[in-house]
């Protein structure tokens, strides 16, 4: 079922920010959620305008994460990368602290 508020904007209890953010889907929960009177029930049926024809609903996809990411996941999950990147991980800092320490050390010659 499709409702045109707009001129109810103004008058509804709670404000028109609950109408507002709903504006444009199915609010059919929001509306039940809230637990609205048979009056408030009675008051929707002024503002019908119609149904939805669902064949011009677009169908609904299942969200599919992005290659580049499962690219990635692939990769984490293959064991000898994995031991690479954990020995890089443990290398590289020691080696910065090695050259660090070796460039300090010359320093105090000169």
């Amino acid at each position: 079922m499709v409702y045109d508020v707009t001129h109810f904007l103004d008058d509804h209890p709670g404000g028109d920010d609950p109408l507002l953010q709903v504006t444009g889907k199915d609010a059919s929960d929001d509306f039940e959620d809230v637990g609205h009177s048979n009056n408030a029930k009675q008051v929707m049926k002024e503002y019908y305008i119609g149904d939805v024809d669902l064949s011009t609903m677009p169908a609904k996809t299942k969200h599919q994460a992005p290659v580049k990411i499962q690219e990635l996941q692939q990769v984490s999950t293959q064991g000898g990368n994995d031991l690479f990147v954990k020995l890089l991980r443990f290398i590289v800092p020691i080696g910065l602290l090695a050259i660090a320490f070796g460039i300090r050390n010359y320093a105090k010659t000169l």
